[in-house]
């Protein structure tokens, strides 16, 4: 589903050079949900980044769905990531003007295959929003808003979900749903990657990825 390998990254802080990310590696296999767990300043970010398309590596090179993704034109980065990657963070990206269902819309309109309206009611009723399909994002709650993001996130069926802290603005009880979710809701035959710094929600991975200083362990 998705081959990062020999992933380094490098920053400039005035003179100084920093490695950010050191020769990082992570292949994900169909139905796994992997943590990348670590402090703060770690590389989680940077590496997300770099999954998503968003950042270049200084070496080495990512793919997803067997499609180059690092190095490629900005275009076609975006269309990679638009029909194969579902971002989930810890803020909301949920357009304002749009309900909950005209955002799982938008973003299943950018899949391949799209989405029925019958699919993303299940999809709706999975994540225990139905009654909240016509809410606008204003109106709901820290806990709604986190599911919501996740149904916009899974909706059209990408291959991978990329998950940047999403438990880090609910509370315990709305987390552990949230995890619950995660682990139930695999993208249908692709995979998970969900970054963190709790080792609590990192139990919920078939298995970890540590980063220290911009290393893996």
């Amino acid at each position: 589903m998705l081959q990062a390998q020999g992933l380094h990254r490098f920053f400039r802080r005035g003179a100084e050079e920093v490695a950010a990310l050191r020769d990082v590696t992570l292949t994900l296999r169909p139905g796994e949900l992997v943590a990348v767990l670590g402090p703060s300043g770690s590389g989680k970010s940077t590496l997300l980044n770099l999954l998503a398309g968003l950042d270049n590596p200084d070496g080495g090179s990512v793919q997803v769905g067997g499609r180059q993704l690092s190095h490629e034109s900005a275009t076609t980065q975006a269309r990679v990531r638009a029909e194969l990657i579902g971002i989930l963070t810890q803020t909301s990206g949920l357009v304002e003007h749009l309900d909950v269902m005209g955002n799982m819309r938008l973003a299943a309109s950018f899949r391949p295959a799209g989405a029925s309206t019958e699919d993303l009611r299940a999809l709706l009723a999975a994540v225990q929003l139905t009654d909240r399909a016509g809410a606008r994002p204003s109106t709901l709650s820290g806990g709604e808003t986190a599911r919501a993001n996740l149904a916009v996130a899974l909706a059209g069926g990408p291959r991978v979900l990329l998950a940047d802290e999403p438990t880090a603005e609910v509370s315990a009880a709305e987390e552990a749903k949230l995890l619950a979710l995660l682990r139930n809701l695999q993208p249908v035959g692709g995979a998970t990657v969900l970054v963190t710094h709790s080792t609590v929600v990192a139990e919920a991975a078939d298995r970890v990825l540590r980063l220290v200083d911009g290393k893996a362990s």
